[in-house]
């Protein structure tokens, strides 16, 4: 094969490479929820990352859902510029305590609704909740959502996260993985050893010194008196 027919094939797979590329960031594109300090038991700031998988239409609307079987006993939405917030409380099926509150109803989901553009075409934002208490023995929370374009377009990320080696859904529903936060142990430095060894030689080595000196001094012979001459 010659160089310029190698060329030409390097240049196919690198441009088939960024073409899948494109496809999978693409296909990433979802809506998703984080925490930088979710824990079990806790109180935590939820982030939903909102991008807008157009190239002509932007977002105006975000509706997140709620657990209703962990219900939050506290639920504070991000005042954002140039968004309407809204919360929906509802009756619980029945009641449901969460640390010392028990909830008879509970806020089940909040509603962002654009004022101006939204969220333009190709970018992104993003929308945060305070919510707490969060559940414990629970491995994860489901957030379902539902995206609304200026078209009137409407997107349900609700599908349930697919099982180990199963296809991905094609909308899946925000879910936020819970790990219980490990309580650092304070470390302690110790003393090092040589320096206590040291000192205890040290202070027995003198002690020592010491003792022998004053036997030597209690054995040391001592000098008879002079007799004094008894004259006649």
């Amino acid at each position: 094969m010659s160089k310029k027919l190698l060329l030409r094939a390097g240049a196919i797979a690198a441009a088939s490479t960024l073409v899948l590329a494109g496809a999978a960031g693409s296909a990433s594109a979802h809506v998703t929820v984080s925490s930088p300090d979710a824990k079990p038991g806790g109180y935590a700031k939820l982030v939903f990352r909102v991008p807008t998988e157009s190239d002509n239409t932007s977002t105006t609307k975000l509706v997140v859902s709620l657990p209703k079987d962990h219900p939050f006993a506290h639920v504070g939405a991000q005042v954002k510029d140039g968004w309407k917030v809204e919360k929906t409380t509802e009756k619980l099926a029945a009641p449901v305590k969460v640390g010392d509150v028990t909830l008879s109803e509970a806020i089940t989901s909040v509603t962002w609704t654009s004022l101006k553009t939204g969220i333009p075409a190709n970018d992104f934002d993003e929308f945060a909740l305070s919510v707490g208490r969060l559940p414990e023995k629970v491995d994860a929370l489901s957030f379902p959502a539902v995206q609304t374009y200026s078209d009137g377009e409407v997107v349900k990320w609700d599908a349930p996260a697919a099982a180990a080696g199963a296809e991905a859904p094609e909308h899946p529903a925000p879910t936020l993985k819970l790990v219980a936060a490990i309580t650092p142990v304070a470390a302690t430095t110790p003393e090092p050893k040589g320096s206590s060894d040291s000192l205890a030689r040290g202070l027995g080595g003198a002690g020592l010194l010491l003792g022998l000196i004053g036997l030597g001094l209690g054995l040391r012979p001592r000098k008879a008196a002079p007799v004094e001459k008894v004259q006649s």
